[in-house]
């Protein structure tokens, strides 16, 4: 039988048939990913083949292949540095969403997303979240905001869950397609699934007020059909997405704006910093590219995790501690 996995926790994987029927599966033996080392074999969104085993009282199965993927997104594992956690498989639209205050999504947070989703062939589009709730102040760092991505050529919505706003445009958006949404705990994620699909009753919980961030609600991924004809994968909030197994000479390239202009810049290894001649850095001087979005790519360039992770709360920690 062939299926789709539409959830896993740890050793058992949740399977839809093509029948439609749904059946807890298992692992015979062990599986070797080849090219990428990870803390799990299969994940959410796979494609597998699997055997029924009837010896047990309970219908079981058991998966003996995974399918080919189409994509995948990735985290660093949390105890393992060197390998990574696939978070998703098979993903056709990542939205990310994005809030201007409480929590504060910062753009090196969006930039590690949209460069993921870049160099893993995965549709990202920002959707910009609590729109009811902007004061003036915020409505304008918000507009700027949407105006830095829309002119390098990312889609930008803007919804509220809470008044409905825009939630026709996202349905559209989503129908016939395996969407995933991402951002920073706290962002509404559940509540705004919650009011696409209002049976779904997704956990939440409110933001705490000390630390101006959302406790985490899901602690495993997993996949939801939709009534409009459309699937979800509903993940746990990440904090830290490490950029795995890329060269500092690659990470340009999943910059489009930078890519654009790579083939006018003197060295064709060019990395965009000290560099004579640079056509990345005189479009940077001539403000036709964004500055936030150059300090996310140094950033990159560096490893500098830290400061992707440091304290946006005010709260003097760092939310990972």
């Amino acid at each position: 039988m062939t299926g789709i996995v539409y959830k896993s926790t740890g050793s058992w994987y949740t399977v839809k048939a093509d029948t439609n029927e749904f059946f807890e599966c298992r692992i015979k033996g062990k599986f070797r990913m080849q090219g990428i080392k990870s803390t799990n074999p299969i994940a959410v969104g796979d494609k597998v083949d699997f055997d029924l085993d009837t010896t047990a009282d309970v219908v079981t199965g058991v998966i003996t292949n995974i399918h080919e993927r189409k994509n995948y997104l990735i985290r660093k594992s949390v105890n393992l540095s060197k390998q990574v956690h696939i978070i998703a498989a098979n993903v056709d639209i990542l939205f990310i969403l994005v809030t201007i205050d409480n929590p504060v999504t910062t753009t090196s947070f969006i930039d590690r997303l949209l460069v993921t989703a870049e160099a893993y062939g995965i549709e990202a589009i920002l959707v910009f979240n609590k729109v009811d709730t902007f004061s003036e102040e915020t409505l304008d760092d918000q507009l700027f905001l949407q105006y830095t991505y829309d002119k390098i050529g990312y889609k930008c919505l803007r919804v509220s869950a809470a008044t409905g706003k825009g939630l026709d445009a996202l349905k559209e958006t989503m129908t016939n397609k395996v969407s995933m949404f991402t951002g920073h705990s706290g962002v509404g994620k559940s509540t705004l699934v919650n009011a696409l699909e209002p049976g779904l009753n997704l956990k939440t919980k409110e933001i705490s007020e000390q630390h101006q961030q959302g406790q985490h609600t899901t602690t495993f991924a997993e996949m939801y059909d939709l009534s409009f004809d459309a699937k979800i994968i509903d993940t746990p909030g990440i904090r830290g997405f490490g950029i795995v197994d890329m060269e500092p000479q690659e990470i340009g390239n999943y910059f489009p704006e930078f890519f654009k202009l790579k083939d006018q810049c003197k060295f064709n290894n060019c990395l965009h910093r000290e560099e004579p001649h640079c056509a990345v850095k005189d479009a940077l001087d001539d403000d036709e590219i964004s500055w936030s979005r150059y300090k996310s790519y140094t950033q990159m360039l560096d490893g500098d995790e830290e400061n992707y992770r440091a304290d946006t709360y005010g709260n003097g920690k760092n939310p990972d501690a």
